[in-house]
């Protein structure tokens, strides 16, 4: 199977990584992909956001297999037009991908199939959010309707702050503040039925102890071994097959990963919110430990078959992810530093390091986002992948470098083994 991977991201890596170490598939290129995809993928100079040129490449290197990374484009509709030119393409439809693209839409077909998730008012005018504010009270909760990178969501007890941010959205949702870990599920979906992925944590915010402004993600870990062993099937149950359900009905069937955020609430998993693509860096360590073939998963939500093959399976293993960040990230990027120690730190046991923000300019690797790298490891235990990652993370630098110091090094979580039916 050939299969094309569209995006430029640590997603992007991590998805064409696991894809390259499948049998099943023969060869794996990207559009446009980045120095470290180039080092084991062929690279093609095609905009994510041009469906016309993506559904050509796929066409003219004979893909059997397109996987859009990034919500932009699925949002903007280039699923559709690789599949009107008849290739499998593992992403939601433009109208699917509004579960992503407008929160307000999020929250109705969440109303709609009977999703547990907050109490929100959909604003518009500064005397609604005021009103919204007041309403559900602080800590308040304030997302921008629109796609915002990760970043456009506060979550802040300063009634000013939240006030200030809604100004600067437009439309914007005020929700209720859910009180309780946060836990990522990546479901994979073929329209009607969907498989389950292991769940991930992952640390939002730029300073360690969970401090400063939210970002895309300093990090991840996964598996979670105080999460309730019934999650997964809850959260399907509840969440994710009436999702689906409802998309289906409305004509708009969801191909391609739900990304269900929750919070394990005293009353049970709520969700904060849905996307229509893989987390970053929240997969990253889900696929290291997948075990079961990506290919064949994602094959066949293309082609609308996933009852055909295995529930995915993972290795009894762990897996941590630290992010290393460009200076002034989140709020800019410093573009051009040069990066050393790269080839080091991938030499490291159990250790791939994940381009993001990575770039070639005189034969050297520089910073060219505000996520830059991705340190991942694999161990024995979570305390163990943390030891490799970090290691290896000593061994990599650039003027201005950001990363946490406490990713996976005391998750939040619940009593191991209970049950969220019991709750």
């Amino acid at each position: 199977m050939k299969t094309l991977v569209i995006g430029t991201g640590g997603r992007e890596h991590a998805l064409a990584l696991a894809l390259s170490r499948d049998p099943g598939v023969s060869e794996v290129h990207a559009a446009p992909g980045n120095p470290g995809i180039g080092a084991f993928a062929t690279l093609h100079p095609v905009d994510p956001m041009d469906g016309g040129a993506v559904a050509a490449l796929a066409q003219e290197i004979g893909a059997d297999l397109v996987v859009v990374g990034p919500e932009a484009p699925l949002v903007a509709g280039v699923a559709d037009d690789v599949r009107a030119a008849g290739i499998a393409v593992f992403g939601p439809s433009k109208a699917a991908a509004m579960l992503e693209g407008s929160k307000a839409f999020s929250k109705e077909v969440m109303a709609a199939a009977g999703v547990p998730t907050a109490g929100s008012r959909t604003c518009t005018t500064p005397e609604e959010v005021a009103a919204a504010l007041d309403e559900f009270g602080a800590p308040y909760v304030v997302k921008d309707d629109a796609l915002a990178a990760g970043k456009g969501v506060v979550v802040t007890r300063d009634r000013d702050e939240a006030l200030a941010h809604a100004a600067g959205c437009g439309r914007v949702v005020v929700e209720e503040f859910l009180d309780g870990p946060e836990v990522s599920l990546f479901a994979v979906c073929d329209g009607a039925t969907a498989h389950p992925l292991q769940p991930a944590q992952d640390f939002k915010r730029i300073f360690d102890g969970g401090r400063g402004p939210n970002t895309g993600g300093m990090g991840s870990y996964s598996p979670l071994p105080w999460a309730p062993a019934d999650l997964a099937s809850v959260v399907m149950e509840q969440v994710v097959q009436p999702t689906l359900d409802e998309m289906a009905r409305r004509g708009t069937p969801f191909v391609g990963c739900l990304y269900v955020g929750l919070a394990l609430t005293a009353a049970g998993p709520r969700v904060i919110e849905f996307n229509c693509r893989f987390g970053d860096p929240d997969i990253q360590p889900v696929l290291a430990v997948l075990e079961s073939p990506l290919g064949e998963l994602l094959a066949a939500a293309a082609h609308g078959s996933l009852g055909s093959v295995a529930a995915p399976a993972f290795r009894d293993a762990a897996s941590v992810t630290v992010v290393l960040a460009s200076a002034g990230y989140p709020e800019s990027s410093s573009k051009g530093d040069v990066i050393t120690g790269v080839g080091a730190a991938n030499l490291v046991a159990d250790v791939d390091v994940i381009h993001a923000g990575t770039a070639i300019v005189d034969d050297a690797l520089v910073t060219a986002g505000g996520r830059v790298l991705a340190v991942r490891a694999v161990g024995y235990d979570i305390a163990d992948a943390r030891s490799r990652a970090y290691a290896a993370a000593d061994l990599i630098s650039f003027d201005g470098l950001q990363r946490r110091t406490d990713i996976a090094a005391e998750p939040l979580g619940v009593v191991e083994g209970a049950s969220l039916k019991d709750d």
